[in-house]
C-alpha cells in the first residue's frame, strides 16, 4: 500500500486538476464512513485513507478544501493497490449520502410542463399551461433512506403510494443574494432523490407537507456527483422505472426553473447553508399520471435513475 503522504507528494506534482469526483457515504464490517468512487466505478476509495478525519458528509461539505478536493481526484484515478482500505464497491453498503440533513428538504413542484398537464389531469383542474413563479414546498426528513432500503408503504393511512425521481442540488457554502450568473459556485454537487408521495393525504390536507413527509419518503443516493462531474447547468436524462418497467424519461433541460433561477430567487432573502439539499422536480411519468393510476404496492421494486449520478432501488415494504 501507498502511503498517504506519498499520494499526497505525487499529487501536488500534478497540474490542472478539477476536483470531479463522486462521493459516498457507505458501510463496511459494521462500521460507516465517507469514501471516493474510484474513476472506473468498481472501487470505493476510504478518505481515513488520506488523512481526512471528516466524520459525516455534512461536515465535509462544510470544510473540505480545494486541495483536498483536488486530492480525492487524482487519488480517485489510482489503481487500488495503492490505496490503503480500498473496497470493492460490491462488498460495501451504500448509505444515503446525508443520512441526517440538518433541515427540510426544500422541494420544487411542478417544475417540468407535461409534469404539471398530468398533475391537473389527475385532479380535474384545468391547466392554462402557464408557469410564472416557482412552486417551493418543504420536506421532512428525518433520516434519508439509503439507496437500497425499504420504501415504508404506511397502508395504514396511505392508498395512492407514488414515486418522483428528481435531480438534487447540495449546496456547498453560505449562499445570500446571489445573482443567477454566480449560482454554480455555490453548488457542491448533485445527487438522485424518490420524492415519495402519497397522493391523497397531499390532497386532503390542501398543501403537500403531510403526504410527502412520511417516514422513509426521501430515497438518496448512490452518491454525490461534484458540481464539475456535470455540465452546468446540468443536462441529463431523469429516469424511473417500477419493475423494471419505464416510468419517468426526460432531461434536465425541460425544467421551467432552471437551477441557478432556483438558487438565486432563493437566496433572496433566505440564506440557504452549506449541506441544503433542494430538490427539482420531477418529470412526467409519476404514477398518478396513468389512466387508471399505478400507484406502488408492497413488493413493488423503484428504480431512479440519473445519467452520471448512478441509481438507486428500492423496494415497497409493508
Amino acid at each position: 500500500m501507498v502511503s498517504a503522504q506519498l499520494l499526497w507528494l505525487t499529487w501536488r506534482g500534478r497540474k490542472n486538476q478539477e476536483g470531479i469526483m463522486r462521493l459516498v457515504t457507505y458501510e463496511i464490517e459494521h462500521k460507516s464512513g465517507l469514501g471516493v468512487i474510484s474513476k472506473d466505478g468498481r472501487w470505493i476509495y476510504p478518505l481515513t485513507s488520506l488523512d481526512m478525519d471528516y466524520k459525516t458528509m455534512q461536515e465535509l461539505i462544510e470544510n473540505i478544501s480545494d486541495s483536498e478536493k483536488q486530492l480525492l481526484e487524482y487519488v480517485s484515478g489510482q489503481d487500488p493497490y495503492k490505496v490503503r482500505g480500498a473496497a470493492p464497491i460490491g462488498e460495501v453498503s451504500l448509505l444515503a449520502p446525508i443520512p441526517h440533513p440538518r433541515q427540510d428538504v426544500i422541494c420544487l413542484g411542478i417544475n417540468y410542463m407535461a409534469h404539471a398537464e398530468e398533475s391537473a389531469r389527475f385532479k380535474k383542474e384545468a391547466f392554462d399551461g402557464e408557469r410564472p413563479h416557482a412552486i417551493y414546498f418543504s420536506k421532512r426528513v428525518n433520516r434519508a433512506t439509503d439507496p437500497g432500503a425499504g420504501i415504508p408503504s404506511h397502508r395504514d393511512i396511505v392508498t395512492d403510494l407514488d414515486y418522483e425521481a428528481e435531480l438534487a442540488v447540495i449546496i456547498g457554502r453560505e449562499a445570500s443574494h446571489v445573482r443567477e450568473e454566480d449560482v454554480k459556485d455555490y453548488i457542491f454537487g448533485y445527487t438522485i432523490i424518490n420524492d415519495v408521495s402519497a397522493r391523497t393525504l397531499q390532497t386532503r390536507h390542501k398543501q403537500w407537507y403531510f403526504g410527502k413527509g412520511l417516514d422513509g419518503f426521501l430515497p438518496m443516493g448512490p452518491c454525490i456527483a461534484t458540481v464539475d462531474e456535470l455540465s452546468y447547468p446540468p443536462k441529463v436524462q431523469v429516469q424511473s422505472r417500477v419493475n423494471g418497467e419505464l416510468r419517468q424519461d426526460s432531461n434536465t433541460e425541460l425544467l421551467i426553473f432552471d437551477i441557478s433561477h432556483i438558487v438565486s430567487e432563493l437566496s433572496q432573502g433566505m440564506t440557504l447553508k452549506p449541506g441544503t439539499i433542494i430538490a427539482t422536480g420531477t418529470p412526467a411519468g409519476v404514477g398518478m399520471g396513468f389512466d387508471p393510476p399505478k400507484f406502488l404496492v408492497p413488493g413493488d421494486v423503484v428504480e431512479c435513475t440519473i445519467e452520471g449520478i448512478g441509481t438507486i432501488a428500492n423496494k415497497v415494504t409493508d
